[in-house]
């Protein structure tokens, strides 16, 4: 019997993006926390722990960006949960930190955040493109995520998740994780940059990196084919 596959959605875009790549592998999509349905958890330990709780033992657990990051913490907090692990487009830690130079600067996520609480709504497209850029196919993937995008959560929704990627460092975390790990990222990502999925990849024992060149943030849209081949060959070892 196959193990089940859920999937984690990204920040602000929801599950809407993720839905053609889930259909084809026959999977699920959880909301984030203060997403749809799904009650706002403001920390971050107890949003993961919370998904945890609505996992069957052994699902394979995939995440898109900050998704990545609550799927690393569900692995590493609730192993008899987890039985394989999908990071796409994922990182240890978002912001730079001592140690940890592959991020963005602090101050640039404070900026950042103030423009969104001020309008998200003219903010959202420049942040998509922006995480797009270099792509190869970049204006396409853009439109796409733009519209596939659900509709915007609460700006208390919002705010917690840009407060998690403030604050949140799993490096002490991913060392913990003992499941096979494919690592899925875009070697020209300008938000999630290459060299943090290499650094990622060296935390989690035995992680496996697949990096997809003209790729931003979006492999799943940007090289959906490639994409789902690689996840596929992964679930069935």
């Amino acid at each position: 019997m196959t193990a089940p596959l859920v999937f984690l959605p990204g920040w602000c875009l929801g599950r809407g993006p993720l839905t053609a790549a889930d259909d084809a592998l026959n999977g699920k999509i959880f909301n984030l926390p203060g997403y749809g349905e799904a009650p706002l958890i403001s920390d971050f330990n107890a949003a993961a722990d919370d998904i945890a709780a609505r996992l069957k033992p052994g699902t394979t657990l995939g995440g898109w960006s900050l998704g990545a990051q609550l799927a690393l913490a569900v692995a590493a907090r609730h192993p008899e949960k987890v039985g394989k692990l999908v990071l796409v487009a994922g990182t240890a830690s978002f912001v730079q930190r001592d140690g940890w130079p592959h991020a963005m600067p602090p101050e640039m996520l404070a900026e950042f955040a103030t423009n969104v609480m001020a309008d998200v709504e003219a903010m959202l497209p420049r942040f998509v493109g922006g995480f797009n850029r270099g792509d190869a196919r970049s204006k396409d993937v853009t439109r796409q995520l733009l519209d596939l995008a659900d509709p915007r959560p609460p700006a208390a929704t919002l705010a917690a998740g840009l407060a998690w990627l403030r604050d949140v460092d799993l490096r002490t975390a991913a060392p913990q994780v003992k499941v096979p790990t494919l690592i899925i990222h875009g070697a020209v990502d300008p938000l999630m940059p290459l060299a943090a999925a290499e650094a990622l990849a060296a935390l989690i024992p035995g992680a496996r990196l697949a990096a997809f060149t003209g790729c931003a943030h979006a492999p799943f849209i940007s090289r959906p084919a490639d994409f789902l081949a690689r996840v596929r060959a992964f679930l069935h070892e």
